[in-house]
């Protein structure tokens, strides 16, 4: 066993003095580390001490639950005759916190304090006692900043694991959800909580949750980007595997479908696994909204999708091979505007596309003040400037500018990024090879689709494997109404896939209108 290893596993001392120089020693005399020795009437003749880290612990609840009860309460003599005793009299005759635990070693002195616990030492004693005072400064809930709605719930995820737990249980009221917290990390030793409905989910995918948790071997996780992609399926892949959102509501209807959702403490967003391609076109506004409506929304999501990666290819491929396909007043109306431009249109594309994405990624990274302001003007001169001066015709500007609206119209903005990167694969082939590159391409993409699994479920399910016909109703392209909604999706070996009974529509009570 080497150094660190020995010290990880020291036990606690039974003198007060030299526990208290061991753990300054281990913070290397921190600052922000308060350790206060003092006497108190709930030990008589005996040194206690408490040990914190300023500015994660709530102030307050130690002044009014620890040190106040310590310094004014006394105990009977025949509690206070071994170190043992002792403790076990303060945990339950003093100390006014809730949750409160005893500790042993030094590594779980230190790991408690850096958790935002508080450790109470008694002199003799070879053991401690743990309060729960967590605290210090956090964002308070507020508006979902990226997945905004008309309708429904507002308030998202804040970067506090004990608060996103909250509002997940706050919809979910139910014993049957069940929190896991693991700690993963070398350094930073987040707590890491797995929640799932217990009795839905599907027993294997929760093992695999587990197991792939377990196998993470880092100095630290800071968001759950880390742990997206230790724990994905694939990692040479463009399409994410995982679901992830900053809105409680999402996480609750997955956990009612049988997925298991991550929250990682320190950030607001949330992983739901598995997930499939389709899931990625779904906004939670679809199942507030009248089904119909919410139907019509989600196929304008998919045709936007395809526009988004195609538009330009095919505009680069019609323009350069395929002429012919073109009506003679409109590729006169072309051809004119391409009068003499420098560049031919793959060029012109590639050319109008970096730049729209240089625009947009200024316009994220600005100050917010000016950030939208510098985007919207700098589109409209360069888009306009560029066409005065011959460098792009009118009809490629038109071309990017509606191909970049409908990428917009993704929900999810990992799959959003998907398409922008995967458009210029489809520009380059359809620059070479028109038409048939993009079919070449086209074909390969969705191999490539049908290949991927998201902890062992099939990608591109419910439409492959099942059919088409068992997809179109499955929630994939139509929004049935709720009471024609009795399975959840059938993507996993669920313990119980129904949702409820039957798919009988109540019936409506006809009223005459008389009193």
């Amino acid at each position: 066993m080497n150094k660190q290893n020995a010290e990880a596993h020291t036990p606690l001392s039974p003198s007060l003095q030299a526990n208290v120089q061991a753990i300054r020693s281990r913070f290397g005399e921190s600052s922000d580390v308060v350790i206060r020795v003092f006497r108190s009437d709930a030990a008589p003749g005996r040194r206690l001490a408490i040990a914190y880290v300023d500015g994660i612990v709530d102030a307050e609840t130690i002044n009014r639950s620890v040190m106040e009860p310590l310094m004014s309460l006394q105990l009977p003599e025949y509690v206070i005759e071994k170190g043992a005793r002792l403790l076990e009299a303060l945990r339950g005759c003093v100390v006014s916190v809730g949750s409160m635990r005893d500790i042993h070693t030094l590594d779980e002195a230190l790991q408690y304090m850096a958790d935002g616990l508080c450790v109470i030492m008694a002199d003799g004693s070879a053991a401690a006692l743990t309060a729960d005072v967590n605290g210090g400064e956090e964002r308070s809930v507020g508006i979902a900043q990226t997945q905004t709605v008309i309708r429904g719930p507002q308030y998202g995820f804040v970067e506090s694991l004990r608060t996103n737990i909250s509002l997940i249980r706050r919809v979910i009221r139910s014993s049957s959800l069940h929190v896991q917290i693991h700690k993963v990390g070398k350094q930073t030793h987040t707590n890491v909580a797995v929640l799932y409905v217990h009795g839905i989910v599907d027993e294997g995918i929760l093992k695999e949750v587990y197991r792939r948790l377990a196998a993470i071997d880092i100095d630290g996780i800071l968001e759950s980007g880390y742990i997206e992609e230790f724990i994905q399926d694939e990692t040479f892949t463009l399409f994410p595997t995982l679901l992830n959102t900053e809105r409680p509501d999402t996480v609750a209807a997955a956990l009612l479908e049988g997925r298991v959702a991550i929250i990682v403490d320190g950030t607001p967003i949330a992983l739901m696994a598995p997930t499939t391609f389709f899931s990625f076109f779904q906004s939670p506004e679809d199942f507030y909204q009248r089904y119909d409506i919410a139907t019509f929304i989600r196929v304008i999501r998919y045709v936007a999708y395809v526009v988004s990666m195609l538009l330009p290819a095919l505009y680069i491929a019609v323009t350069t091979y395929h002429q012919e396909m073109l009506p003679t007043t409109l590729l006169i109306s072309l051809a004119a505007q391409r009068e003499g431009i420098p560049f031919p249109g793959l060029v012109e594309a590639l050319l109008m596309e970096m730049t729209f994405e240089v625009l947009r990624e200024a316009g994220l990274r600005m100050p917010r003040a000016i950030g939208p302001a510098i985007s919207i003007v700098g589109a409209l001169v360069l888009g306009q400037s560029a066409v005065q001066a011959g460098i792009v015709s009118a009809g490629m500007v038109i071309v990017v500018s509606f191909t970049a609206i409908s990428n917009f119209v993704m929900p999810e903005f990992n799959m959003a990024a998907t398409s922008r990167i995967i458009r210029f694969g489809f520009m380059l082939m359809a620059g070479m090879l028109g038409f048939f590159g993009i079919f070449v391409s086209g074909l390969f993409m969705l191999i490539h689709l049908a290949s991927l699994r998201s902890f062992g479920v099939p990608y591109m399910s419910p439409l492959a494997p099942g059919g088409a016909a068992q997809g179109l109703f499955r929630d994939m392209f139509i929004r049935m109404p709720w009471w024609a909604i009795v399975m959840r999706p059938l993507d996993m070996k669920m313990r119980n896939p129904k949702r409820r009974p039957n798919k009988k529509k109540p019936p409506a009570q006809r009223h005459s209108g008389k009193p």
